[in-house]
Order: structure tokens, then C-alpha cells, then sequence
């Protein structure tokens, strides 16, 4: 650009300046021509200084222009690494969700011992019997994990307690072939509450008498198949302790379910456990082996729920030990939708926990009351419950049978998200 602006100029001035002196007569003088001269050269300075103005005005402009590019450069960097930023803190936010559920009382208990009368259980109390709080994120179509934490309290023995309850990696290669790698629902007794429908009002009853863990430690592997999804299995082999106690064990347990849906909303299914239940370790043996059966029809809608669960035990309490036993009990339950958000409902359990030893071990176990859904996630019930349990004992002597029996009558809720 300077070059070309210097070139313009020179050949401006030799234009003047050859007309000039063509025009210029014959006999001009000297001095007359040294005068032309001299102000010919004054113009071409005056226009060089004009020129050189110029090109620092274009350097400036150069300048401001290179700036501004590089500015404009930076800016876009920075919002493009933003626009990546926010998509990823997007894609975060879209791919993963929170939950949670809490099962809450407020109620009066009163429990008598044949023995000794009235027992410290006895009184009002606000009981936080579960919370769980969970954080399910998706890697992609198969793949994901979830993090759930369990923490309950009980007014009974004043203390809380907070576990991992569920805590997997999931491969989810078609609804028929779902794996679960941790910590997870055991085939049996979440699937058993699905139908129930009152958790937040009592566990069922293999999870009321301890007969089987609601989540275990361990590999998972259930699905829905056949036409119209009619039927469903679930397998587990894991530690055998529950997941509040995660320990290694000698050797892996194994629980399984498989159901049949013969229509809408209605179940046929059957389940069976068998091992050791994380009991036998490198240095002790289990002298038996933990089995137990399960049986279960039932039918649940949003106006009407009916079901009926049977389970038989064998060594369940006797791993460890040279006795054997046996345990059997069922579970009938029933609710119905009276008006809109409020339904009647009502249980009964009888259960046998020692048929060999102790022929006098047995619990009897109902509930009523009425459910009002106060919102979404949110439900309310009036619950009256009994619970009779008798066993044999030899203290004091001569052996004897002794029962607890226990009342309780308040509010139940269930809040979840």
C-alpha cells in the first residue's frame, strides 16, 4: 500500500513538472526558473508529508483491526468453550435423577410380656422407620448406576441408623436381559410389595420374621419376556448378609423368582432361596444349608388389591448350628377403593418359625385401616395393628410358654419423589 501511494506521488510531480517546463517560454531567466524549481520541490514535500500521514493513519487502522480480530477471536473461544460447558452440565442434568421416599408413624404401642408385664416398646412416639434417597444417572441406552442411602430411626431404641442400600451398575441389553452388578432388590420381597401396596404400613412377611433380605451384595439378573411382557424372572447370586453387611464369605447364595401374568394387573409366581446366608466364612463351617420357599397369587389395581403369600423355611436359624428346623407361615391381604383418594384395607398373618424344635413358636399378625391420598406422593392411613407371638422358654423355670403381645394404633404416611 505504501509503495503504491509513493508511486502515485512521484509521477504526480514529474506531470507537474514537465508542463511546467513545456509551457514555460524560451526565454524565461534563471532565476526565474530556479524560483519554479523551488516551489515545485516545496509541493512535493508538502504532498510527501501528506503521503507518509496517510500510511501511518492505514498502520493505526492495521493495528485496530488486528485487534479486534484477535478480540473477536478470543470472544468466541471463550463463548464456545461456554457453549460446551453448559451443554455438558445440560446433558448431566438431563441424564441424571433424584428420588426419594420416606415411611413415617406416629402412633401408641402397647406390649405386654407374659412374663414381665408391660415393656419399655410401650408409649407414643414419631417413628422414621426408612428414608432413602437415591441418584440414578444414565451413561447411555444400556448402560447406567444408581446410589441409593437407607437411613431410619425408631423412638423403640432411640437410635438412628444410616446404610447404602443399593448401589449398582446396570446393563440393560433388552427388557428380558437386565443385569445389576452390587448391591440391589433381591428377586422376592420387593416384588412381593409391589403387589401389597402398604409398605409404608408393614413389610411383608418373610421381611417382618426375617426370612430373606430385602437387597443383597452381588450379580442380578431379571427381565420381563414373552407376548404382552406375561412373563418375568429374576437371579441373584450375592454374599447372603443383606446389604447392610457387604463382608466376603466362604461361598455365594442364590434366590430366584419366576412369574406368570396371565392378565393385566393379576401375578401367579413362585421363588426359592438357598445357602448359607454369608455365614460360613473361611474358618467356620456351615454344619446346614439356609432354604426357603415362596409361593405367591395376587391381583392389584388403583381400586382394588387382593393377594395371598405362603413361604416355607428350612435351617433358616440353624446354619451354624448340629439342630435342624423347619418354618412355614402365609400372609392374606386385601384393600379397596371406597371413594376417590380413600380406600379400606386390612391383613393377616400366621406364621410357624419352629415346627421341630418348638412346636409353641408361632406369630399371629393383623391390620386394619383407611388410606387417604392427600396428593401426589404424599398418603396418609389410620392403622389399628395386633401382633401375638408365643415361644418356649425355660426361664424362669419349669419351661413354660411365653407370649408378647402388642397393640398399636396412630398414623402411618408415606412421602415420596
Amino acid at each position: 500500500m505504501r509503495s503504491k501511494l509513493i508511486a502515485v506521488a512521484i509521477a504526480a510531480g514529474l506531470g507537474v513538472a514537465s508542463f511546467t517546463a513545456a509551457a514555460a517560454p524560451q526565454n524565461r531567466t534563471s532565476a526565474t526558473t530556479n524560483a519554479e524549481v523551488e516551489l515545485l520541490k516545496a509541493q512535493l514535500a508538502a504532498l510527501q508529508a501528506k503521503v507518509d500521514e496517510l500510511e501511518q493513519r492505514t498502520d493505526a487502522q492495521s493495528d485496530i483491526n488486528v485487534s479486534t480480530g484477535q478480540a473477536v477471536e478470543k470472544a468466541t473461544a471463550v463463548t464456545t468453550a461456554s457453549d460446551k460447558k453448559l451443554a455438558s452440565l445440560e446433558k448431566l442434568v438431563n441424564n441424571t435423577k433424584l428420588s426419594g421416599r420416606m415411611y413415617f408413624d406416629f402412633t401408641n404401642i402397647d406390649q405386654k410380656d407374659s412374663d414381665s408385664g408391660k415393656t419399655d416398646k410401650s408409649g407414643i412416639g414419631l417413628d422414621v422407620k426408612r428414608f432413602y434417597l437415591g441418584v440414578d444417572h444414565k451413561f447411555n441406552d444400556i448402560w447406567s448406576m444408581n446410589l441409593t442411602t437407607d437411613f431410619n430411626y425408631s423412638s423403640s431404641d432411640g437410635q438412628t441408623s444410616l446404610f447404602v442400600k443399593k448401589a449398582y451398575v446396570q446393563g440393560k441389553f433388552d427388557d428380558a436381559a437386565v443385569l445389576r452388578i452390587g448391591s440391589t432388590d433381591m428377586p422376592w420381597i420387593p416384588f412381593a410389595e409391589q403387589y401389597y401396596g402398604f409398605r409404608y404400613v408393614e413389610n411383608t412377611i418373610t421381611d417382618r420374621l426375617k426370612y430373606g433380605n430385602s437387597a443383597d451384595w452381588g450379580l442380578h439378573l431379571g427381565g420381563e419376556l414373552g407376548a404382552g411382557k406375561s412373563f418375568n424372572y429374576a437371579v441373584s447370586v450375592v454374599n447372603g448378609n443383606g446389604y447392610k453387611n457387604p463382608g466376603r464369605s466362604k461361598g455365594v447364595d442364590f434366590e430366584g423368582r419366576v412369574g406368570f401374568v396371565p392378565f393385566e394387573n393379576m401375578v401367579v409366581a413362585v421363588g426359592g432361596y438357598r445357602g448359607h446366608r454369608g455365614q460360613e466364612t473361611e474358618n467356620v463351617n456351615a454344619v446346614n444349608t439356609a432354604e426357603r420357599g415362596d409361593i405367591m397369587v395376587a391381583y392389584a389395581s388403583d381400586a382394588f388389591r387382593l393377594g395371598a403369600e405362603y413361604f416355607t423355611a428350612k435351617n433358616w436359624n440353624n446354619v451354624l448350628t448340629t439342630a435342624t428346623d423347619k418354618a412355614d407361615g402365609y400372609s392374606l391381604w386385601g384393600s379397596v377403593a371406597v371413594a376417590d383418594d380413600v380406600s379400606l384395607f386390612a391383613r393377616y398373618d400366621n406364621a410357624k418359625l419352629s415346627k421341630t424344635l418348638d412346636g409353641a413358636n408361632k406369630n399371629v399378625y393383623y391390620n386394619a385401616g383407611v388410606e387417604y391420598q392427600v396428593t401426589k406422593g404424599f398418603r396418609l392411613a389410620g392403622v389399628w395393628k395386633h401382633e401375638k407371638a408365643d415361644k418356649t422358654v425355660g426361664t424362669p423355670v419349669p419351661p413354660h410358654v411365653r407370649n408378647v403381645k402388642t397393640n398399636e394404633i396412630g398414623v402411618f404416611g408415606e412421602v415420596r419423589f
